[in-house]
């Protein structure tokens, strides 16, 4: 999908030719597209597809004519009816009269953009339009990190009663989730610093400290990804040995109950054998003598069991 955006004098609004100064917002674009805009803007066709694939790295290319930017963003997928975190490449093409950005799918990164969420925002401000893209991406991971880190202390609530894998499993996920997240930082991290360095694009005085802001998200963010990571880490393998020890117990008090429960069965298999010479076999109460018998001896075995905490 093509779409392109403007800011005029009186307002952000969306266009439908791509004008100088526009800004041009590909999402999951077909090759028609893409050709369309290689062709207007004269961008390598290489460089268009190159977010599309999403093992693509973080990385800043200076061409001739453009300079291409590509950061990682943080995307929502569903597996097994729940919630994932990953990863996926942004572009943004700064070109000579306009600014490009490519995506596999809609982000929560430049949604607010779209929506005309975003004070300062004009799209003829290039320099000022990446910066305030990057520090929205490093807004979007550190409120992801939130997330990961409220929906751990949920799953953590569980596994104190728990004797299933199914909670492990949820915590596996959003570590896996911290890896991809920390991963994809810090080559951010590595992009920040050379378009810190560049020269290629103009910066101007007023977005210095906007860049800094960037850059202290960023790395707090890293910070974060990395010590929920570790919390995580240990949170695993600590609750690993609760369910191992929860399921002792289970299997404790259910060895227990079947040495008590054996007890009568063994007396009733003993007064049931047809041979001579049983106790109480004449006797007309007989039965009723057995019977208490067995729960007086099944008792006295249950309770020197609890006493031993085996119940």
């Amino acid at each position: 999908m093509l779409t392109v955006y403007k800011t005029f004098e009186d307002g952000f609004r969306q266009i439908n030719d791509m004008q100088e100064g526009c800004w041009v917002a590909l999402t999951d674009p077909s090759a028609t597209e893409l050709l369309e805009v290689s062709e207007r803007f004269t961008i390598d066709i290489d460089d268009l597809r190159a977010p599309l694939d999403e093992e693509e790295r973080p990385r800043i290319e200076i061409e001739e004519d453009y300079t291409l930017i590509i950061v990682d963003v943080p995307s929502l997928e569903e597996r097994n009816e729940k919630d994932r975190y990953a990863t996926m490449p942004l572009a943004i093409i700064i070109a000579r009269d306009a600014i490009i950005t490519i995506c596999l799918e809609e982000t929560s990164v430049l949604k607010g953009f779209m929506d005309g969420r975003v004070r300062d925002f004009y799209t003829f401000k290039k320099t000022r339009f990446i910066l305030q893209i990057l520090y929205r991406n490093a807004t979007v991971f550190l409120q992801h990190l939130r997330i990961i880190d409220r929906r751990s202390e949920e799953i953590e609530k569980k596994l104190h009663i728990s004797t299933k894998n199914r909670e492990l499993i949820e915590l596996l996920e959003l570590e896996k989730s911290l890896v991809y997240f920390s991963t994809s930082l810090r080559a951010n991290e590595v992009v920040l610093e050379k378009l810190l360095r560049s020269k290629s694009i103009k910066q101007y005085p007023e977005d210095t400290e906007l860049l800094e802001d960037v850059i202290i998200e960023n790395k707090q963010a890293i910070e974060m990804a990395n010590i929920y990571s570790n919390i995580l880490s240990g949170t695993m393998d600590a609750f690993a040995s609760v369910i191992s020890n929860n399921l002792n117990i289970v299997m404790k008090f259910l060895a227990s109950v079947t040495i008590a429960l054996s007890i009568p069965s063994m007396i009733s298999g003993f007064f049931g054998m047809n041979v001579n010479g049983i106790p109480a076999a004449q006797n007309p109460n007989g039965f009723l003598i057995v019977t208490v018998a067995s729960f007086v001896i099944t008792g006295i075995v249950a309770f020197l069991l609890a006493k031993k905490d085996l119940f």
